[in-house]
């Protein structure tokens, strides 16, 4: 296969999507997901597990972004995503470059920790 495959359970932990009470990850919020948006299409292989593309991955990151980070509904969301609604693409863009920077400055951020681990050691 083109692409590296992770499957559910690493999904869930890459996106801290973990049960508070029991420290396990959320699977059940990815498949959840997975039945309300048509985006969402895993490939399922050996005995129905789930496993997930880099594709499918950045649509999930920016899905959990919406629901999570900006406090959207699934409806909300889905229609963002479908543009259905009436939005100002421009307001959709925001919504995006938004995310990337977040993103960005996340990924930033972990450099620069890396960085000065490095510089400790001299």
């Amino acid at each position: 296969m083109d692409k590296e495959l992770i499957d559910i359970t690493e999904l869930s932990l890459k996106l801290d999507l973990i049960n508070k009470k029991t420290g396990k990850p959320a699977n059940h919020i990815l498949r959840f997901w997975e039945k309300e948006f048509k985006d969402i299409k895993p490939k399922i292989l050996r005995g129905k597990r789930r496993y997930y593309d880099s594709d499918q991955v950045e649509k999930i990151k920016f899905i959990k972004y919406l629901l999570k980070d900006k406090g959207l509904t699934i409806k909300g969301a889905k229609m963002l995503l479908n543009n259905k609604k009436h939005i100002d693409v421009s307001d959709r863009n925001n919504i995006k470059n938004e995310y990337l920077k977040k993103n960005i400055k996340k990924k930033s951020n972990n450099i620069l920790s890396k960085i000065k681990k490095l510089k400790s050691y001299g």
